[in-house]
């Protein structure tokens, strides 16, 4: 089993389906071993990188250390294809994609998978930062998301969050929408398996790292499968609801790991446990004044309307108003959070480490998208309400 996990482990795996998807690493004999060397004791928070430039030959180069990482791409479809699928599974886009479904689709399911989708990326990060297993080196393998390689790697929450949201829309959609379950299941997997390889292609987790994420998520689905209903009714109904949902994610954000370097785990894990508190709050206050506005109508499993010009135009009326509300909300509540905690633990705005502190990090975060997470899910179908928009 040991050597199992160790070949699974291996970066000359990932290496190779890179080469495979035509994605190669170009090698610059002025950036050899010694080169290598000066930088392999640099802390990791210290190792990162950005996108420089792209030639017309499909040649790309990455800044990482002050070296140059040259890469070339050789099938440009899959190339896009793994980032799009590389997106899908950002702490970014699940913020900012899953508040649709509550303004389109159904607030039930909206509620269902911010629930999980904090559960299983809590579980991820911490378990990166415990187990401080490494991703993948450079050579053999390319990286192409240098921003984070100084997270560790197992497991890939790509791959949790991504099954952990394909398969609680599955199952969680049957007694809301009217649909084929095979293809609902089609459409899962397959979204689920291109953000797993898409870990792989961006060499930013190892096989073994996207094997323990799929069964974690698949682990934790199944072992709260049988509670969704009883979480329900504690969620909408109970008084002690609205306490639960700010206290504990805001005591599990400042119980973080520590670790001896800086790393974007906690902030991302803060951004998350924050803009679920605030859904978990609102989706009760909401409860409480008469229950949420459902866009497909009152009587479920209710059918999908047909696409027609009025439907599209709605639709990305209410999807642009609601970006502009959130993104607002950010803006504001991030300003007036930061000037508040800049001036009580007296720090200058120019000090650039600043926002890294845990004092400040925390705190700031955890409010800037608790107001997110309560905009979305009391106040902006209401607004589409008064707009006529819903």
């Amino acid at each position: 089993m040991r050597e199992l996990l160790s070949y699974l482990h291996e970066p000359e795996l990932v290496a190779r389906f890179q080469r495979r998807c035509g994605l190669f690493l170009v090698r610059d004999p002025h950036h050899g071993p010694q080169r290598k060397k000066e930088h392999a004791d640099e802390p990791r928070a210290q190792r990162n990188g950005r996108w420089d430039h792209q030639d017309k030959n499909s040649n790309y180069e990455i800044q990482q250390n002050g070296c140059a990482v040259n890469f070339e791409v050789r099938n440009r479809f899959l190339h896009v294809l793994f980032l799009v699928s590389a997106a899908l599974g950002h702490e970014v886009f699940y913020i900012t994609c899953l508040p649709f479904i509550h303004w389109s689709l159904d607030p039930f399911l909206c509620r269902r998978l911010v629930n999980m989708w904090t559960v299983v990326m809590y579980v991820g990060q911490v378990m990166k930062d415990v187990l401080k297993l490494p991703r993948p080196p450079s050579p053999p393998v390319v990286k192409l998301e240098p921003r984070v390689d100084a997270e560790y790697g197992l497991p890939s929450t790509h791959a949790m969050a991504a099954t952990a949201i394909s398969f609680t829309v599955l199952l969680s959609a049957p007694s809301r929408i009217q649909f084929q379950f095979e293809w609902g299941l089609l459409i899962a997997v397959t979204l689920s398996s291109l953000v797993c390889l898409s870990r792989l292609y961006t060499g930013m987790h190892s096989v073994l790292d996207v094997l323990c994420g799929v069964l974690m998520s698949a682990l934790i689905l199944f072992s709260t499968y049988p509670y969704w209903e009883s979480i329900d009714r504690f969620q909408l109904s109970s008084s002690f609801s609205p306490l639960l949902g700010v206290f504990l994610p805001l005591l599990l954000s400042y119980s973080y790991p520590q670790l001896d370097h800086y790393s974007t785990t906690r902030a991302d894990t803060t951004t998350i446990l924050g803009a679920s508190g605030g859904c978990w709050v609102g989706y009760w206050l909401d409860h409480q004044l008469g229950g949420p506005l459902h866009p497909l109508g009152e009587k479920m499993p209710a059918r999908l309307p047909p696409l027609t010009l009025n439907s599209v135009f709605r639709g990305g009326a209410r999807s642009l108003l609601g970006i502009v509300a959130l993104l607002g909300t950010r803006q504001l509540v991030k300003t007036l959070s930061l000037k508040a905690l800049f001036s009580w633990y007296s720090v200058e705005k120019s000090d650039p480490n600043a926002r890294r502190r845990r004092e400040i990090e925390v705190p700031y975060k955890f409010v800037t998208y608790m107001a997110v997470g309560l905009v979305n899910s009391i106040l902006v179908n209401r607004g589409f309400v008064l707009l006529g928009l819903l």
